[in-house]
């Protein structure tokens, strides 16, 4: 592969030329990636990593069935969508058939953010309501209008959340309020939402939506309990709000069971609003909004036109049909259930073996492994978590770590993950964790030793925190974006043991 410039001069523009802000993987020692195919990636050396994390190339890196379809689409037109076109339609319709009957109404847009945004403004156009109830840690895209209901991207001192916005506890059944140890942990979560529900309504205001993602991601991996999602639909739609389910990380077949995650809370739920992104276009820029025809005429009786350029473009659309088909041609809803239980058995026998996992948590090829200084306490191992990503990425696995305290390995990769990565990837998280459990002294309290702090090349000004039960503060997630994309020199507490 030519390259333009060796890795250090790309480094170099890159922190002249692109904002500060814009992190990488792995920041202290990024990877230059030139090429991909199916789950693999490889740099500049030729080096090939197994890919764990890339959720949007969701077939797999560079599908040619996916470039056929672009390329030859590209060729023939790519234009304005005002103008009619078949594949708009036959894409819509194909989307449509994926979900429950009342959901049949698209809108197309160039991202997850902007899906996001739009369902917002479908939800507050249908009744002229305002509020937004979302959840703790939640993440639902870059622009100011989800910056506002993503906790996750709250800064600590800084961001005043909006009176409009009121956050309820995610329903996180290892770690949370309500542990998997109460009887009803469905209903008590849920009940925290009917309270937001009263409260709002006594303050006077008014709800306009509850969003949520169908599982989430940035928030640790978590997955909802049964009957949540209903009790919680139940005391919106009682208080003339809309129920958003946000499947932008998480839909089109990763649960392996269902296509959609939010259908497996079964079929007497099914939300109002359902937005997608990242998966659909494999890569490619495409995302959507679906919602119902009631929704859909009061965001039209506004008399407002929702216009987008290149919001389901032909190339897009034919991008977004070759995913569907890949996805019904190559069985990637049974690999992601066959591979993702296969992955999780594996992952249990880890458990079983090492100290530092207190949870394996998941379904189909969406899996968390939170990471434990202590598994009573349940302690999170912040530290030890950037110090195995780093590892694995040596041992040429990519992995990021993500959660509240930053300690859940996220393992989301290509829908084509097979068994034989799955056992490879195990294997060197085994390998890492048994030095890792070694080289710690105080085996009370699974704490890495002073002495082996000393030995550890680490950034300058790297303040270590590893002792301390309370060194982590739930609510600084501060201005670090950590959907996996950057280990700045303050979470980076550990890079690597020798």
């Amino acid at each position: 592969m030519c390259e333009l410039y060796c890795k250090q001069d790309t480094l170099a523009l890159r922190k002249k030329h692109i904002g500060p802000s814009c992190k990488v993987f792995f920041a202290e020692d990024p990877i230059k990636i030139v090429r991909a195919q199916r789950q693999y990636m490889f740099d500049e050396k030729g080096d090939q990593y197994l890919d764990c994390i890339s959720n949007v190339a969701h077939v797999g890196h560079c599908h040619p069935e996916v470039v056929k379809a672009a390329l030859k689409q590209m060729k023939l037109l790519n234009t304005n969508s005002r103008f009619l076109h078949d594949s708009l339609v036959e894409y819509a319709k194909r989307l449509s058939a994926t979900l429950p009957e009342k959901l049949s109404v698209c809108y197309f847009t160039n991202s997850g953010s902007e899906a996001n945004d739009l369902a917002l403004r479908l939800a507050r156009q249908y009744r002229g309501h305002q509020d937004v109830i979302t959840l703790d840690h939640a993440y639902h895209g870059h622009l100011s209008s989800l910056i506002e209901i993503s906790p996750y991207k709250f800064q600590k001192g800084k961001d005043v959340k909006k009176e409009f916005v009121h956050v309820a506890p995610h329903p996180d059944t290892y770690r949370g309020k309500y542990r998997e140890n109460h009887a009803d942990p469905a209903s008590a979560y849920a009940n925290e939402v009917k309270k937001i529900v009263e409260d709002i309504h006594n303050s006077g205001r008014k709800i306009a939506a509850f969003i949520a993602e169908s599982m989430q991601s940035c928030g640790g991996q978590i997955i909802p309990p049964a009957g949540y999602f209903q009790k919680v639909a139940e005391y919106v739609h009682g208080a003339g709000g809309v129920f958003i389910a946000d499947e932008v990380q998480v839909g089109f077949g990763r649960v392996g069971k269902h296509f959609w995650s939010f259908q497996m809370h079964g079929e007497d739920f099914v939300p109002d609003i359902v937005t997608m992104g990242k998966p659909m276009g494999n890569g490619h820029p495409v995302a959507c909004v679906v919602t119902t025809k009631e929704i859909a005429e009061a965001f039209s009786s506004s008399g407002m036109e929702y216009f987008n350029t290149y919001g389901g473009n032909p190339v897009s659309c034919a991008v977004g049909l070759a995913v569907l088909d890949i996805i019904e041609n190559e069985d990637l809803q049974g690999n992601a259930t066959r591979v993702g239980n296969y992955l999780i058995e594996l992952l249990n026998e880890q458990k079983a073996k090492h100290t530092l996992i207190g949870d394996i948590r998941g379904v189909g090829l969406f899996i968390g492994i939170d990471l434990v200084k202590d598994q009573q306490k349940r302690t999170p191992a912040t530290a030890e978590a950037q110090h195995v990503i780093y590892k694995m990425k040596e041992k040429r696995v990519l992995l990021s770590a993500d959660g509240p305290h930053r300690n859940v390995l996220k393992i989301k990769p290509p829908m084509c993950f097979t068994e034989e990565d799955a056992k490879f990837m195990v294997e060197q998280l085994d390998e890492i964790l048994r030095v890792l459990e070694e080289a710690t002294s105080d085996k009370s309290e699974n704490v890495i030793s002073e002495e082996t702090l000393c030995r550890t090349k680490m950034p300058k000004n790297v303040h270590l925190e590893l002792s301390s039960d309370n060194s982590i503060d739930t609510k600084e997630n501060s201005s670090r974006k950590r959907n996996g994309l950057c280990i700045d020199e303050h979470s980076l507490l550990s890079k690597r043991f020798e």
